[in-house]
């Protein structure tokens, strides 16, 4: 039966005649010699060209990484050998090799030696920590050495291939060979050494279309493989599966079974001649050279041949050599890590007579089970002897310990627990796959069909393509993975029963209730296991998930590609497994589980019993997959992380429970948080505290100007200008009325042009003292400019009603300071809107006694004032040619949205926060309903 080996092709680059390939053992590169004299590097991830040397204008028939120097050596037809640095490009030496072309370069797999073999017959080494000099020429061979290659099981040897039709085995040291192989009937192109196991074999590739098989040790031709058409230009043993390559200049690649020397494919990809193959160990990539270009495929699939037992046993796969572990052996004292590697004792079980494709315990662990080859053999778990084998492609087995085989696409067979065959069947379509289980399933490309496994009466076709299934241990939950999604669903057993026991006739479709579907996820499953009734699994971007009732949860993101072992509840963890064969745990609670599978089920009462055995570090686990149900009152029951506790607490407005953990933890952002909740709620007492300790003052100050509070106004101006804020004290002292304050504020936070300009709109008797300041500040930097300012003082008539503005400041002077509360706004809400200036006016034409004005009924606006001084215009004059007549100006004149700039920084939100929530007898000297907007632009 043939060897079932997955090829797919991984990279396809076009280039010109490709004469060597080799791959990275750390990058995802590949390093091609072409026959123009580039050496290119490709990445076959992003499959683009990584970096290129312009070498030589003659072929570059061999170029290898050294990795450990982040060097690539080539050898190339003008007899030069070069190393480069394949990070910066550079050329690290450039020396004279041989005397003709240089057909192969070698690197030692640890010491600093390069081999170069050439047409001039010799082979050379080379010591690139003693400058590159040669310090062994190995003579011997009478025609053109074109390969040589280290002998990976002892590096002191090496093996030459010549066209003299000879195989010679060298010591590093000596000067001639140990021994020579008349190898071929024609010239000997290529060898390689087996690397798999034990068997002291290298393999050769010659002119006279063969390649053959060598035992170096008894000097004898273990097998010739024949079937090629043309020279053999490469051969490999492939390190880590059981195969031997070889390529032609035929245009094909042979893989034959390095056990039964069996032809098992034959590649062929159109790009003429092979001249290269390259691979490496631990990789399952194969990378071949052709005229016309690079193919790069990959062999079989890298997941690790293992099978866990109930117990913690671990059985595995490494070639045909069968080890075994137990988890259990982990002392006590050795602190456990998620994720960590485990420190396992690896124990020798022995062999097996097939190369292992799939190894697989049964339901009791007793026996293990070994497919591959197109056969399997069934062994005892603990002394691994042979109890039973036969021919298969596939081996499932059942719950109850019976197995199936699948032998090819079109026979099925069944067996009891004693190895005795039961039933063969012959399905009505192709049976790509099968799978065991609870019951025996058969899929084909499209769909999958389920029998029992007493009469393989059909219970239920499923039109779905399906990659893998698992079964859960009660029976009654199946997962199905298809390449995109997986599904979960019920297996109602009872029904079954009954229909089959009734003797209804099943049609193709089978028993329409056997399933229900209760889940459809869109990730792909890489491996998965059930647990009860949650089922674990990796995803496509290695994500170590579990899903219950629907709901996905992920315990880890896995840094590498692991798969997935078993479960042990009494360690309460879930085992996998890297290529590597390296198992590691990860903690995945059963009570954990439990519970969340109750909840799902709706079983809250025994939910809540099974909580108290949860260990509380995993509470928060719990409470998001509560709220996830929208059970967020139980989530902030259970939740233990201050942080997602206070997050639940204000999603239900628990206001109270806020505050305790903002006590708690004290946080501002916590305290501004909820002081916005408890404002936006009505709770002002605690919107006040929450607001103080976040240090909130815009939102202190929008509390305070909404309720009318002067005092806390007043506080709040005191603590704004203690810490900076400026824009939020001069708001507060603005509203309170205190003018003098905010012109000595402004003064102090070096805003000395608004100080003048607020002045004058609102305080014309400390325009003259601001002007002299501002007079000296700005003398500082442009003399001119200050000497074109001028001092109502000394020029009263350019300034329009300046007396006028004098009386009017002195007598909204008697009602500043009076603030009613915010609730008597209606009763100032009608006043008269006349500003003071018009009512001034009216009282000197009318000569009538009019009723006081209260602080609020009507605001202090004066007129901007053409102010001429030395020929220059100020920023009153430019104002008044812009004919803002009426308006008073407290804005910086180069702000255009009318933000006061305090501290050279734009106002932000807090200056803005409320002019229209002030209380009405608190609005500034100055407001009037016509220039609401002009002032509302001034403080915003």
């Amino acid at each position: 039966m043939p060897l079932r080996l997955e090829i797919k092709r991984k990279l396809a680059q076009r280039s010109e005649r490709v004469k060597s390939v080799d791959l990275h053992p750390t990058e995802p590169w590949i390093l091609a010699s072409l026959y123009s004299g580039t050496v290119c590097i490709w990445n076959y991830q992003s499959q683009t060209m990584a970096k290129s040397f312009e070498v030589t204008e003659l072929p570059v028939r061999s170029a290898k990484f050294i990795a450990r120097k982040q060097w690539v050596v080539a050898g190339a037809d003008d007899m030069y050998i070069r190393v480069y640095n394949y990070n910066t490009m550079d050329k690290v030496k450039v020396f004279e090799a041989h005397t003709d072309y240089i057909r192969c370069v070698a690197v030692h797999p640890t010491l600093p030696y390069v081999l170069s073999s050439s047409d001039d017959m010799l082979i050379k080494l080379w010591d690139w920590e003693k400058g590159w000099i040669c310090t062994q020429i190995f003579e011997g061979h009478s025609h053109y050495v074109m390969q040589v290659t280290f002998n990976p099981k002892d590096t002191n040897t090496f093996a030459s291939a010549s066209l003299d039709r000879t195989i010679k085995i060298w010591n590093l040291g000596s000067p001639d060979p140990n021994f020579t192989l008349d190898a071929h009937q024609k010239g000997v192109n290529c060898v390689d050494y087996f690397t798999g196991g034990d068997k002291p074999y290298l393999i050769t590739g010659s002119d006279d279309h063969t390649a053959k098989v060598w035992d170096y040790q008894t000097k004898s031709c273990v097998q010739t493989l024949e079937g090629h058409t043309h020279n053999v230009s490469a051969v490999c043993f492939h390190p880590d599966l059981p195969i031997i390559i070889t390529g032609s200049e035929d245009g094909t690649v042979r893989i034959w079974h390095s056990t039964t020397y069996r032809l098992e494919n034959t590649l062929n990809y159109g790009l003429e001649r092979v001249w290269a193959i390259g691979y490496l160990k631990g990789s399952r990539r194969v990378v071949i050279g052709y005229d016309e270009g690079t193919i790069m495929v990959k062999l079989g699939r890298e997941v690790p041949v293992a099978s866990m037992d109930n117990s913690g046993k671990i059985i595995w796969a490494k070639h045909n050599e069968i080890q075994t572990v137990n988890i259990k052996s982990v002392g006590a004292d050795f602190e456990v890590t998620d994720g960590e590697r485990l420190p396992l004792a690896v124990k020798e079980l022995g062999t097996c007579d097939l190369y292992p494709q799939s190894l697989k315990h049964n339901p009791n662990g007793r026996f293990v089970v070994v497919c591959g080859d197109g056969e399997y053999i069934i062994y005892t778990a603990l002394a691994w002897r042979n109890r039973s084998f036969g021919s298969a492609l596939e081996f499932v087995w059942s719950t109850d310990g019976e197995y199936a085989v699948r032998e090819s696409t079109s026979k099925i067979k069944i067996f009891s627990k004693t190895f005795q065959e039961k039933k063969s069947i012959r399905p009505t379509f192709s049976a790509e796959r099968i799978f065991g289980g609870t019951i025996l399933a058969m899929c084909s490309n499209d769909f999958i069909c389920f029998y029992d496994w007493a009469e393989c009466r059909l219970i239920r076709r499923i039109d779905v393509n399906v990659k893998n299934l698992y079964w859960a241990d009660s029976g009654d939950l199946v997962a199905i993975a298809s390449d995109t999604s997986f599904y979960i669903l019920k297996y109602n057993r009872d029904v079954v029963s009954s229909y089959l026991d009734s003797g209804k006739p099943v049609d193709e479709q089978g028993v329409e209730d056997a399933f229900e579907l209760l889940h459809e996820l869109n990730e792909r499953v890489r491996t998965g296991i059930w647990v009860g009734d949650c089922f674990i699994y990796n995803n496509s971007s290695w994500r170590l998930n579990y899903c219950v009732g629907g709901e996905v949860t992920t315990m880890f993101h896995l840094d590498r590609p692991m798969y997935l072992l078993g479960y042990l509840a009494s360690q309460s963890r879930v085992y996998l497994i890297d290529k590597e064969f390296n198992v590691m745990g990860y903690t995945l609670l059963l009570s954990l589980i439990e519970y969340k599978t109750l909840v799902m089920r709706g079983d809250l009462e025994r939910a809540n019993q099974l909580l108290p055995s949860i260990p509380k570090e995993h509470h928060n686990s719990v409470a998001h997959f509560l709220e996830s149900r929208g059970m967020v009152e139980e989530a902030l029951e259970v939740a233990t992380d201050p942080d997602y506790r206070f997050d639940l607490a204000i999603q239900l407005g628990r206001l109270d429970i806020s505050k305790e953990i903002a006590s708690e933890v004290q946080s501002e952002s916590k305290w501004k948080q909820l002081g916005e909740l408890a404002m936006s709620t009505g709770k002002l007492e605690m919107a006040e505290e929450c607001l103080k300790h976040a240090v909130d003052l815009s939102g202190l100050l929008l509390l305070y100007s909404s309720l009318g509070d002067a005092e806390g106004i007043s506080t709040l101006a005191t603590l704004a200008k203690e810490q900076g804020k400026n824009n939020v004290a001069f708001l507060c002292l603005f509203m309170l009325g205190r003018l003098e304050d905010c012109l000595e504020l402004l003064v102090e936070s070096k805003r000395i042009p608004e100080a003048a300009l607020m002045a004058r709109s609102y305080l014309p008797s400390k325009v003259s003292e601001i002007v002299a300041i501002w007079k000296k500040d700005l003398n500082k930097v442009n003399p001119k400019a200050a000497e074109s300012l001028a001092d109502p003082a000394e020029y009263p008539n350019l300034f329009e009603d300046w007396q006028l503005a004098l009386a009017v400041e002195s007598k909204a002077a008697e009602t500043r300071g009076v603030f009613p509360h915010a609730e008597e706004y209606l009763n100032y809400a009608d006043k008269s809107h006349m500003s003071l200036v018009e009512a001034f006016r009216n009282m000197q034409v009318d000569e009538e006694e009019e009723e006081p004005l209260e602080n609020g009924d009507a605001s202090y606006e004066e007129h901007e004032v053409t102010e001429q001084n030395g020929g220059e215009q100020t920023v009153e004059e430019q104002n008044a040619e812009d004919g803002s007549q009426e308006e008073a100006v407290v804005v910086d004149a180069d702000s255009t949205d009318g933000a006061v700039l305090v501290n050279g920084n734009e106002a932000d939100e807090e200056w803005g926060t409320n002019n229209e929530g002030t209380p009405a007898d608190a609005k500034p000297l100055g407001y009037s309903e016509d220039s609401r907007s002009s002032h509302k632009g001034s403080l915003t």
